[in-house]
């Protein structure tokens, strides 16, 4: 039976239990920054009900969360609430909760929300301005699911709560391979490095120039002599390379753009993020024309009669400069951020340029097999990500015999 959503559950409902608790009562608080789904979903922060009671959305448990803003949205990040004190919670405006009805599942609701073009649509009907688009409630409202049953929506969420489980182990047998790759790369690369013991360390702020983006606003009046250029994001600097499949334009006037255009040898550093890649440096090869970067984004330019780009970047992959940075770094719940200064106070040893380039020869060659398998990693949990959405998919619309299909393989 296809019918719409509002007709099996509710969407942003009142809660008329969050009401009758008085307000010195414990609420569970939920943060954006604390909603993952599976073991990474984090409940632990609490709340008085004073202190929540306006500005803040209201769930229960057994309601589906369902993230509205981007890129939390297309991560997929939706949770089902499971049992909490007083069976009542309040969290971040930029979730859309969904209380099912009698006819529907909880959890074959969530795996709807899970699916290739519930997530797909929900892209696309996207409002706002970028970086804040969010999810309308009627696409929610409005959407048509394929329901069968009430048992048969408990045997697919059985199979998909079992099939899913087994590709989370995989992915997460993948990722601590990862980890142990990037151990063995900084044994390396330490191990190349620390015969520079020995040499004196020279401030980087010494021989290098640190450049700040542009800011991007919304609001910002540009006259007639503006341009329209591509810009680095935090997303497009990854460690020992840029990603630029997905490179976003900004119109600004002509003398903000020359003031943060890239170089061809710039080491890029990010300012925030994971506490472990702040100060990870990237070197810029020129792969996009008149390319600007964003304020998140420092562009340190390096004097290349004193020190080699490629020698500093892989100098700020070295245990020393990890605990440079993550000793310096601004600490927050699940985030970090480092500044231009401390980049300027970062201690580099500066041996001659010809002991720079054979140093980061020798040690490009010992890690290029390194490279490869990590490559090769990325691959295995990309397709497994996609293995899940399609089987995700294929079980909630029908499409697949899930009597059938335990341990299918090759559903795509």
């Amino acid at each position: 039976m296809k019918t719409r959503l509002r007709h099996v559950a509710r969407v942003n409902p009142a809660s008329p239990k969050f009401d009758r608790l008085s307000g010195d009562a414990d609420l569970t608080f939920l943060p954006m920054e604390n909603l993952w789904p599976g073991g990474m979903l984090d409940l632990s922060q609490v709340k008085k009900k004073a202190v929540v009671v306006t500005g803040y959305t209201r769930f229960e448990s057994g309601d589906v969360l369902v993230p509205k803003i981007t890129p939390t949205f297309e991560a997929s990040r939706s949770i089902l609430v499971p049992d909490i004190p007083g069976q009542v919670g309040a969290g971040t405006t930029e979730i859309h909760v969904v209380r099912p009805g009698p006819d529907i599942d909880p959890r074959f609701l969530l795996y709807i929300f899970y699916g290739r073009e519930f997530l797909k649509s929900g892209a696309a009907e996207m409002y706002g301005v970028a970086g804040q688009k969010r999810v309308p409630d009627d696409l929610l409202r409005n959407w048509i699911v394929d329901l069968p049953d009430l048992n048969e929506q408990r045997r697919i969420a059985d199979f998909l709560d079992a099939e899913t489980a087994r590709i989370d182990r995989l992915v997460t047998q993948r990722l601590r391979q990862r980890e142990l790759l990037d151990e063995l790369t900084r044994s390396l690369i330490d191990d190349s490095i620390d015969r520079l013991n020995s040499i004196p360390a020279i401030r980087l702020g010494y021989m290098a120039f640190v450049q700040t983006g542009v800011t991007v606003d919304s609001g910002r009046r540009n006259d007639d002599d503006a341009v329209t250029l591509p810009y680095l994001r935090v997303a497009n600097v990854q460690v020992g390379r840029v990603d630029l499949g997905d490179v976003a334009e900004i119109t600004v006037p002509r003398k903000t753009a020359a003031a943060s255009r890239l170089r061809i040898g710039d080491v890029l550093m990010t300012e925030g993020g994971d506490l472990d890649k702040l100060g990870r440096g990237t070197v810029w090869h020129g792969e996009i024309p008149e390319c600007l970067h964003q304020n998140h984004v420092f562009a340190v330019r390096p004097d290349l009669r004193a020190i080699e780009p490629e020698y500093l970047a892989l100098f700020t992959r070295t245990s020393r400069a990890r605990q440079y940075f993550e000793s310096t770094g601004n600490k927050t719940t699940n985030l970090a951020s480092t500044s231009s200064s401390k980049i300027r106070d970062f201690r580099v040893p500066l041996p001659d340029l010809l002991t720079q380039r054979e140093l980061v020869k020798r040690i490009d060659g010992r890690l290029r097999a390194v490279v490869e398998l990590d490559v090769r990693l990325l691959k295995q949990i990309g397709a497994l990500a996609e293995r899940r959405q399609a089987l995700i998919t294929a079980a909630v619309t029908g499409q697949i015999d899930v009597t059938a299909a335990r341990g299918l393989e090759g559903v795509a």
